[in-house]
């Protein structure tokens, strides 16, 4: 698993999303997701929503994923 084929799945599952993902040893990842569909929704809810574009390769071929899960208004306030 590479990290720019995670950032494509969460962009595609997340319509009008935009994610950045690192990662250099295949199964730790990072990614910040900025998405206006997080606005009025708390944190935990904001990662079931990542982690559901990601289906069954969360705690498979993905061990670990840290988020940062923003929306436009908080990226653009540095939030």
């Amino acid at each position: 698993m590479d990290a720019d084929t995670i950032a494509r799945m969460i962009e595609a599952g997340l319509p009008g999303s935009q994610a950045r993902v690192q990662g250099d040893d295949g199964v730790h990842f990072e990614a910040t997701v900025v998405c206006a569909a997080f606005a009025g929704k708390l944190p935990l809810a904001r990662h079931r929503m990542v982690y559901a574009t990601l289906g069954e390769l969360m705690g498979g071929a993905i061990h670990a994923l840290a988020l940062k899960t923003v929306t436009p208004e908080e990226a653009t306030a540095g939030g």
